[in-house]
């Protein structure tokens, strides 16, 4: 995220390979041998390559799973799906590594929304204020509402996750397709990269995809599988798309005991584009970010320092979400200085009373992100 939007990636600290590349030993099933091959050859004169490299030890990893995938399979398919997932991370990382402290929204919706209907004109509406707000916007860089999105933000503003599709072709031209546009083989990949990059999500009416997209976010974020992100369910005033959506969800999945009534904390439905942005803006009022760290317990850092008495409060207010422990008050010391924060044991199945917590933080009377302390928004 920008300058004082600071974002930790990952659920665990960096995982371990302490076998040399050189060393790994074979089994029946077809692992790695000792002796050596022209594919083995070429793999350790890459791993050569990258001696000196931040992340050396994690790339060594990376070709030792491509040389035991080679011992696995030599079917075609097989190595299409490795070839083409690795060549998606790539294009991706291209893409954003250049931008990636630059706040970013992900707008999702129909492709099918033409551009006089109320959806459409809504979704420019939202990019436009998004990026009037200091936001980035980030779409499936298709038609209907994603074309909206990135018109609205403009290409200075605008990403686009295109994918190829038998029925669907170029990218929509309110994208940069030099240097914000990736071209991409698989949904998994594509996803992956909407999820990692977008600081908020703004769903709009759509159809499968759309709906595939909210749920894998909705799923990440409820088992903690990423960190917590504003989800926002706009719609035009008047239509109904989200308010039948949530019926079926209370109807079909929660009376039945299938997700928590709290997992509802997770996602805000509103019908305007002041209550959207005004959503995004707050929960990153006195939020900054969080991770999550060995033996359940979470940071959440702040860009304010809550008082004795707020904390005992929070204590109170949010028992359910620990896991044994308070809630503490922590100093984390990086490249920005001191940043206030708090930590706790963290009850990991309560992400929805962890949005709950979220709020009640940014509620408080604390000074915040001056950025965001004003979130009323132009109509």
């Amino acid at each position: 995220m920008g300058s004082g939007w600071i974002r930790w990636w990952g659920l665990s600290p960096r995982p371990r390979y302490p076998t040399p590349l050189t060393s790994i030993s074979t089994d029946s099933c077809g692992a790695l041998t000792d002796s050596p091959s022209p594919l083995r050859q070429r793999i350790l004169a890459l791993a050569d390559q990258l001696a000196d490299h931040g992340q050396g030890e994690l790339a060594e990893g990376v070709l030792d799973h491509l040389v035991a995938i080679s011992h696995i399979t030599q079917e075609q398919s097989d190595w299409e799906l490795v070839h083409g997932a690795l060549a998606d991370v790539r294009d991706g990382l291209r893409v954003f590594c250049p931008h990636r402290y630059r706040p970013k929204v992900g707008v999702v919706g129909s492709a099918r929304a033409p551009e006089d209907s109320a959806v459409y004109q809504q979704a420019a509406h939202l990019s436009r204020q998004l990026a009037a707000s200091g936001f980035e916007v980030i779409t499936g860089a298709g038609a209907g509402v994603m074309e909206a999105a990135n018109r609205g933000a403009g290409r200075d503003n605008s990403y686009g996750l295109n994918i190829h599709l038998p029925f669907e072709f170029a990218p929509n031209p309110y994208i940069d397709p030099g240097n914000k546009l990736v071209f991409f083989r698989y949904f998994f990949t594509r996803k992956h990269f909407l999820v990692q990059e977008s600081d908020a999500l703004v769903a709009m009416p759509g159809g499968v995809g759309t709906l595939d997209e909210l749920f894998e976010v909705l799923t990440l974020i409820q088992t903690a599988k990423t960190v917590p992100i504003p989800v926002v369910l706009l719609a035009p005033a008047g239509d109904d798309y989200w308010q039948r959506w949530k019926r079926y969800m209370v109807k079909s999945v929660e009376e039945r005991g299938m997700v928590s009534p709290a997992d509802a904390q997770i996602y805000n439905r509103v019908d305007s584009v002041q209550e959207a942005v005004g959503a995004i803006r707050r929960f990153y009022r006195i939020f900054r970010c969080c991770r999550f760290l060995d033996g359940g317990r979470l940071q959440l850092l702040l860009h304010g320092a809550p008082t004795a008495e707020q904390v005992k409060v929070m204590n109170h207010m949010f028992s359910d979400v620990l896991h044994g422990g308070t809630i503490e008050p922590f100093t984390h010391r990086g490249e920005q200085g001191a940043v206030p924060g708090l930590e706790f044991p963290f009850d990991h199945r309560c992400m929805g009373r962890l949005y709950g917590l979220i709020r009640h933080i940014n509620h408080l009377p604390l000074t915040g992100d001056p950025r965001l302390e004003h979130t009323e928004q132009p109509q």
